[in-house]
Formats: structure tokens, C-alpha cells, sequence
């Protein structure tokens, strides 16, 4: 009933209806003219991609022109890593250029080449009953409630999320989640529409892009009334990125009739935003009071332990296995941005097998370089001070008082451990920073960190994200 949007390359409006769908799309060029377009889509794509992302995923891929029919397009590649890797990333757009030369938006089927040449065995009956839109893969099937880590950072919007999900349209609603770019936003979302369209429920799942798109499309077609039944006949909408609405009056208007609609109607509401309601400019008020009428929840950055669990669930889920020093590594050098922390998981795992390499500390890093985060110069002990009091929840003043309490001695102590490694700060310069006696009590601190470093291998990655934090700082 809609179309999964992740992929940042898909833009086009999918139009769902009801508890059906229709397919009257017409066929695709003879398979001649097909390959030559595929070769055209490619020359394209090299002009949109990096070097390095073209040659690897799609420079190798060909267009079969046996197995190709009507609305189906099947392409080969040369290994299943590639296959699941372009099928994961490029999907959206390969449809979307076929549809843009050809006026066909064809189901795109991703498999491998044999090692002779041969192609893989299946029949075309298969392969476009694997490839049809079915109900159950509508939205990413991944997005579920269970494959969700939740932390502190995120608990409050999960309870709201699921709450929702088994009780649609009564307590919360509407539900309106914010917050940064990757934090997880879109995954409560599918969550949500995941489990209702199990349950037989309409389901209309579309970013706020799609919307302005689609209403200016019917606008201009005269077919509104095409427009409203889509938005308006259903039992969930959700509408992801609705800061994009601002200072776009006509649609604004439209979108706060087809909210009233639904919400009159006891339909379940749930949008998304990088912002509160309160902070998107170029809203109309009547839609900012309307968006805080049920449950606004917001979603933060996750903590180091958050992070971790995220990248041990991901791994779980797409049988990865990674060393514990590995994805402490992976935790503490990358952004809180989960997409993509997973990303680089995929990659990870694709390069691994594309090279027959081991997951190792060394591969890792020489694998990941391109996404660790840059480091920089010149840090000062004032910027160390604030970045600990912040993470450990204290003020900076106390830590550079002399209280004697216990949570207040150890984050000294663990800006002296990072004053010593991120700065060229001799002992006797931080012992005058913090007024004690000499450099004794520096090198006593040091000593004290260190032998907590050798015991307790958790309190080294949260040093390790600590030191990050400060030298990421822009």
C-alpha cells in the first residue's frame, strides 16, 4: 500500500488505494532496446555515484535479456554480495530511471551469475511472483518493534510507538517523533505500520516529499478527488520529514483537511520531523496546534551502551560475527547516526566476503576509514572539562574544584587520563590547571585510571567514546 523510502534516491509518488491493487502497467521495451536502455542507466548512474560505489555494484551488473518480461526487469551480477547490496541501496532508483526512459516502472529482480556463464535456475513464474508488491512487503519487514534496541535515549518515543500499535486511533493520537537525522524515527514509523497491516488494517506510508508531489501532480491533473481518496481511506497515515511542509501554503491547506478528515474519523495519525512542532518555521499555526494535540515525543542521540547494542542486534539479525573489541571500535569512532552505523555493518560484512577475508581489527579499520569521524588539533582543557561534564552528568566547575565525592574524583581523573593523551600538556601544567600541590597527584590519577583501564574493559570503551567525542568536536 506504499512504497519504502529509506533509500535516498527514491522519490517518485506510488499510489496505494484501498485493500487491492491494480496493475495495468504496460511492457517493457523488446529486450533489444531493454539492454541498450539498462546500458544507458548505467552510464548515468556513473555520473551520480562515486567512482569506487559505481565500478564495485554497478559497473559488474548486466541486463538478462531471456528472463526479462513486461514489468519485470532481472539483472545479474557477478556474486550474491553484490546482488544484496544493490538490491538493498539501489533498487529505488534502477526503477526509477527505467520508468523515466521507458514509461514502465518495472519490478527490479537482483540474482547471480553462475561462474560459467550460466545463469541461475528459476522460472519466470517465480520470479515475478518474488517480485510483485505483496501486502507483507509494502514497507521494510525489518522495521519491527522486536528488531528495535531501545535505550534511554529512545524509551519514551518506543512506549508511545507501540502503544499506538495495539491501540490505533484512541489514546495518542496524533503521534508526532522528532529528532536527528538516523536516530530511528522511520523505523517506530514502519514499526507501527508493520503490525497494523498484519492485521488487515489500510495503511498509507509516504514522505512528505511524496505528498507535495502527488497533490501538485493531481492539482494540476484536475484529479483531486483520485488524491483525497487515497490519503483519506485509510486507517493509518504516516508521513515521514513533515518539516519540509514549510512555507508550502497550497499543501498545508490540503494536508490539514486530510488531517481533520481522518482525525474526526478516529483514523491514526503519526508523522515525523528533525524538529518540534513549535521550531518548524513556515507552518501554519492551526497546523502546529494540530500536530500537539496527542503525544509528542522526541528521540536523542544514543549512549555509548545504546550504540553498542544497536550494532550486536544488527549483527544478530544479518549474521555478522564481530569481536566485542570490534564493535567497541565501531561504537566509539562513528556518529550516533544509525543508519549508518548499520551501513557500515553491510559494508563490512560485503567486503569481507567479497575478499574472502576474515573480520578483523586491522580490516576494520582499513574498510571503515572513509567513515571515521576526522580528528583535530589544538583541544584544550577547558573543552575536555565540558565534554566529560556533559557525558557524566556533573558540572564543569565541580570537576576542577577539589571536592573529594566520589563520582566528581573520577571525572577529574578521566580528564586528566584524556588530558594527557589528546593534549601536549606536561603533568606539572594540569596539575597547575587544577591548583594541586605538584605533578605527584597527576601521575597518582594516571596510575588510578590505568589500573581501571587493565580490569574493567567497558570503562576503556566509554575513555575511548569520550575521546572521540572531544577530538569529533566542531
Amino acid at each position: 500500500m506504499f512504497h519504502d523510502v529509506n533509500n535516498p534516491f527514491s522519490h517518485l509518488n506510488i499510489h496505494i488505494f484501498s485493500k487491492s491493487v491494480c496493475y495495468n502497467r504496460p511492457h517493457l521495451p523488446e529486450s533489444q532496446g531493454a539492454k541498450m536502455i539498462f546500458k544507458t542507466i548505467q552510464e548515468e548512474l556513473k555520473k551520480l555515484l562515486p567512482r569506487l560505489e559505481y565500478e564495485r555494484y554497478i559497473e559488474p551488473l548486466s541486463f538478462s535479456e531471456s528472463q526479462s518480461r513486461s514489468d519485470l526487469a532481472v539483472l545479474e551480477s557477478p556474486n550474491p554480495y553484490i546482488a544484496s547490496w544493490v538490491k538493498t541501496k539501489y533498487h529505488a532508483k534502477l526503477a526509477d530511471l527505467f520508468e523515466i526512459h521507458t514509461g514502465v516502472r518495472p519490478s527490479i529482480h537482483l540474482q547471480t551469475r553462475r561462474n560459467n556463464g550460466q545463469k541461475t535456475p528459476q522460472s519466470i513464474d517465480n520470479l515475478i511472483k518474488e517480485s510483485r508488491p505483496t501486502r507483507s512487503t509494502l514497507l521494510n519487514p525489518s522495521y519491527t518493534f522486536e528488531s528495535f534496541v531501545v535505550g534511554s535515549s529512545n524509551q519514551f518515543a518506543f512506549t508511545i510507538a507501540k502503544a499506538v500499535a495495539e491501540n490505533p486511533g484512541k489514546n495518542y493520537n496524533p503521534v508526532f517523533l522528532y529528532g536527528g537525522v538516523g536516530l530511528g524515527k522511520t523505523h517506530l514509523l514502519q514499526a507501527i505500520g508493520n503490525q497494523l497491516q498484519n492485521e488487515g488494517k489500510v495503511v498509507i506510508y509516504s514522505t512528505i516529499e511524496q505528498f507535495i508531489n502527488d497533490f501538485t501532480y493531481n492539482l494540476r491533473n484536475q484529479t483531486m478527488d483520485r488524491f483525497r481518496e487515497k490519503y483519506r481511506s485509510c486507517d493509518l497515515l504516516m508521513i515521514d520529514d513533515v518539516q519540509f511542509l514549510s512555507g508550502k501554503e497550497e499543501t498545508q491547506k490540503e494536508f490539514f483537511h486530510t488531517f481533520n478528515e481522518l482525525h474526526a474519523g478516529g483514523k491514526q495519525i503519526v508523522l515525523t520531523s528533525d524538529k518540534s512542532p513549535k521550531q518548524i518555521a513556515g507552518l501554519e499555526d492551526r497546523l502546529k496546534s494540530r500536530f500537539v494535540w496527542g503525544q509528542v515525543a522526541d528521540i536523542q542521540p544514543p549512549g555509548l551502551e545504546t550504540k553498542i547494542a544497536i550494532i550486536k542486534k544488527k549483527c544478530e539479525i544479518d549474521m555478522i560475527a564481530l569481536e566485542d573489541e570490534i564493535i567497541s571500535y565501531i561504537a566509539t569512532h562513528m556518529d550516533e547516526n544509525i543508519r549508518e552505523i548499520e551501513g557500515t555493518l553491510i559494508k563490512l560484512n560485503a567486503y569481507s566476503k567479497m575478499m574472502n577475508q576474515p573480520i578483523t581489527m586491522e580490516f576494520t579499520r582499513d574498510v571503515l576509514k572513509e567513515h571515521i569521524k576526522e580528528k583535530r588539533e589544538n583541544i584544550t582543557l577547558d573543552e575536555i572539562i565540558d565534554v566529560v561534564a556533559k557525558e557524566l552528568n556533573c558540572k564543569p566547575s565541580e570537576i576542577r574544584s577539589k571536592s573529594r565525592v566520589a563520582r566528581i574524583v573520577n571525572a577529574r581523573r578521566m580528564v586528566i587520563y584524556l588530558a594527557r593523551k589528546l593534549t601536549p600538556n606536561s603533568m606539572p601544567l594540569i596539575a597547575d590547571y587544577f591548583g594541586m600541590k605538584d605533578h605527584t597527584a597527576v601521575s597518582h590519577a594516571m596510575r588510578k585510571i590505568n589500573q581501571i583501564i587493565e580490569s574493567d574493559a567497558n570503562f576503556k570503551v566509554i575513555l575511548e567514546e569520550l575521546s572521540n567525542k572531544i577530538t569529533s568536536r566542531r
